[in-house]
């Protein structure tokens, strides 16, 4: 671990260099990719070098016992080497999960879809609260939210929406919503005070810039149709919503959000580029090769990886066992405790398959 840490303080150093350089200065592609290698490169070597420094002060505290010293003097030596000690071993921790495999899509912006899936208006209803939910903690981490189509019901839920937050690393702590989502609760509409269980899937894909996804147009058929919005009412008299077909694949997308049929059609050619970037990520590695139907399912009661019961004010992670009595707060978007326990869990399922637990 620490040869490479040293090997990267060196081209850290070295990178110093070359961006000092004229010839460098003048090469603007060379500048952006000499800036962004140091830019991910400084919070380990920093790190680094910090551990560096408390590694020194600890021997220099420990060799220092071997002096003459009165009591008290003694004492304070032994608690400066206790509290260099654990410094030491959290730098140390800090270092072997910077030291882990970068996930190439953590700092992009996402394309969420939400559906209502098992359980009818009930599962509809459900697929707006979280909808409600991420664009609440999309606005607290300072995220711009784009919707791009929805498929209203008449009762203020969703069949289906589709929306992108832009926002720096928001697919690093995103990723882990995919999948169904299941609402234990009383509907609204049950006179018997009956606790219903319905779901709605999630999935969180990277947006794709073009040079990662190649399209054809000719590979495309672009459909155009009038909007409609809750209860089927129309939006506009114009044919400017959007549906895009990709001919190869078979993957389509709608939008309709916009009144533009220019700004409709890009919206649905982000989401159509994620769609086949994810599908091209998971035939490229044989262990994401079903990534689509693992993160979503088919929606059913029985697969989910979280729980949101109301009666008990209860959301219980079930890939991780954590269950929180806080569900209020949870649904407004409060889901920062979550999504750093599963962060967490992936670092040291990273740090078991690389042998540094």
């Amino acid at each position: 671990m620490f040869d490479r840490l040293q090997e990267l303080e060196k081209r850290y150093d070295k990178l110093s260099q070359l961006l000092m350089d004229p010839e460098t200065i003048s090469d603007p592609k060379k500048l952006r990719q000499y800036s962004k290698e140091q830019s991910d490169l400084e919070e380990t070597v920093q790190t680094y070098r910090e551990y560096k420094k408390v590694v020194e002060e600890y021997q220099d505290a420990k060799s220092m016992l071997a002096d003459k010293l009165d009591d008290e003097m003694r004492e304070m030596v032994k608690m400066e080497i206790d509290e260099l000690s654990e410094k030491k071993e959290q730098l140390e921790e800090q270092l072997k999960i910077l030291l882990l495999p970068k996930d190439p899509n953590d700092e992009k912006n996402v394309i969420v879809e939400i559906r209502g899936a098992a359980g009818g208006d009930e599962a509809a209803l459900f697929a707006a609260d979280l909808y409600r939910m991420y664009t609440r903690y999309a606005e607290r981490q300072g995220w711009k939210i784009e919707l791009i189509d929805a498929n209203h019901t008449g009762i203020g839920g969703f069949k289906e929406v589709i929306f992108m937050i832009n926002g720096k690393g928001a697919y690093s702590k995103l990723k882990f919503e995919s999948g169904a989502h299941r609402v234990q609760r009383v509907p609204t509409t049950e006179s018997g005070g009956r606790i219903h269980t319905s779901t709605a899937t999630v999935a969180v894909l990277p947006e794709a810039e073009e040079i990662e996804v190649e399209i054809n147009e000719k590979d495309i058929r672009v459909d155009t149709f009038a909007s409609s919005g809750p209860g089927g009412q129309s939006v506009n008299t114009t044919m400017s919503a959007v549906r895009l077909t990709h001919l190869p694949t078979g993957i389509v997308v709608s939008c309709q959000d916009e009144k533009s049929q220019i700004k409709n059609k890009e919206k649905a050619m982000k989401v159509l580029r994620a769609r086949i970037y994810e599908k091209q990520l998971a035939e490229e590695q044989a262990k994401l090769a079903s990534e689509r139907k693992s993160q979503v399912g088919t929606g059913d009661r029985s697969e989910r990886i979280r729980t949101y019961n109301f009666p008990q004010s209860r959301v219980t992670d079930h890939r991780i066992g954590l269950t929180l009595h806080k569900l209020d707060s949870i649904l407004d978007g409060d889901l920062d405790e979550i999504i750093s326990a599963l962060q967490i869990h992936a670092q040291t399922e990273l740090l078991k398959d690389a042998g540094m637990e």
